[in-house]
């Protein structure tokens, strides 16, 4: 009798012909969050991935955690592996699994059984009701309950049986890798790592950009996006950040062009800087954390006149979030304790008393002439971006 992991996945199941290639991505992201914390088998069954350790010395806390990272699975099972396929054998070792974790407790329970080999000869509601009519032989401090129960045993019937009673819950979403790359435009406020986090559940990989404006900025703010690229990669595997070094460009758009637009015109160079950056990396798509009407910037005309800087598609995942809806994805995801750390960001340095809620994009573009030379400064800066690998 060995223990293992089963792994449950939602939406992969359902992936037609290309389901292979979802099942193997899920697989080596497992592999690769796994690698450096013991050995591991990993086995894909039908439906099911099973993680095997090799070696008895491993910390299963540790493993479970990381496996509640890994986006693609929902359910995480402990589980103890019967490699006999008698149905005496079964009950026996249901028996001391059941004994083993909940020993004489007073608890009602359900037995669920499911045969991935329909040839096995008992169906499954014979084997929940023949294994329960045995637990409660043996255990008379359990007794039924088929619609409420506290503990539900499941039995998976495939080429070996496999015997559990909990399922952690997963992430859910898309293997990372499987949709393609974006670019993260990560400002080390509160929204930015979440908009990251939630395209990257759809399978998105990310790379993330920070505007770096010193001495305006200081180290510790920039150290800080870093850590929120730190708490990304727990969910990601890797993070790649790109700190674009921006005072000169913001001083030149200070001095020439009226105060009111600031926000709009730092934020099209912004979005400029930023696909360039995606291009060169193959990203398909830019991410911001905007949210209607949340800033000045942030209205709905002001996105158009941002928009319309951009060729690549821009993702906005909370576009139609209310911050508290905001906060709390960050606290789940441990990236809110890091966003409120008090170091200022670009964005509200060079910020006008009074901005334009209601952007004219002729007139955003006339200011922007005003601009002698950007277009070699945005290249400059660019030359000039610090590569961070986490």
């Amino acid at each position: 009798m060995k223990k293992l992991f089963l792994i449950k996945y939602g939406e992969i199941a359902i992936k037609g012909k290309n389901r292979y290639l979802f099942e193997d991505a899920l697989l080596q992201n497992i592999k690769k969050s796994l690698r450096n914390i013991g050995d591991f088998k990993l086995i894909k069954e039908q439906g099911r991935i099973l993680v095997e350790p090799l070696k008895e010395n491993y910390d299963e806390e540790e493993v479970i955690g990381r496996l509640t990272k890994i986006f693609g699975i929902i359910g995480i099972c402990p589980v103890i592996k019967v490699d006999s396929l008698d149905f005496q054998q079964i009950q026996e070792h249901v028996l001391h699994y059941m004994k083993e974790i909940y020993q004489d407790k007073k608890i009602t329970f359900k037995v669920e059984a499911r045969r991935a080999d329909k040839s096995y000869p008992l169906t499954s509601p014979e084997i929940a009701r023949e294994v329960g009519a045995y637990l409660l032989q043996h255990m008379p401090t359990l007794s039924v309950d088929v619609h409420h129960p506290q503990v539900r045993v499941w039995i998976e019937i495939r080429n070996s049986v496999y015997v559990y009673s909990q399922v952690i819950p997963g992430l859910g979403g898309m293997p990372i890798g499987t949709s393609g790359k974006a670019m993260l435009l990560l400002s080390g406020g509160i929204d930015s790592p979440v908009a990251g986090w939630m395209v990257a559940k759809r399978g998105v990989a990310l790379e993330g950009i920070y505007f770096h404006s010193h001495p305006y900025t200081s180290d510790r703010a920039k150290e800080k996006v870093i850590e929120l690229g730190r708490k990304l990669a727990t969910y990601t595997g890797k993070f790649t950040l790109h700190i674009v070094p921006f005072t000169e460009i913001q001083l030149k758009i200070y001095e020439k062009c009226p105060h009111v637009q600031l926000t709009i015109i730092m934020r099209r160079i912004m979005m400029q800087i930023a696909e360039k950056i995606a291009k060169k990396q193959n990203a398909l798509a830019l991410i911001t954390g905007e949210s209607i009407g949340q800033v000045a910037s942030q209205t709905i005309q002001s996105l158009g006149v941002t928009n319309a800087v951009c060729t690549l598609p821009v993702f906005r995942p909370l576009i139609g979030f209310d911050k508290q809806d905001i906060i709390t994805i960050a606290e789940k995801i441990d990236t809110y304790e890091t966003s409120i750390l008090p170091y200022e960001d670009c964005c509200t340095i060079f910020v006008a008393k009074h901005p334009q809620t209601k952007p004219n994009l002729e007139s955003i573009e006339r200011s922007e002439k005003n601009l002698e030379n950007i277009d070699a400064m945005i290249e400059e800066a660019i030359a000039k971006t610090e590569v961070i690998f986490i």
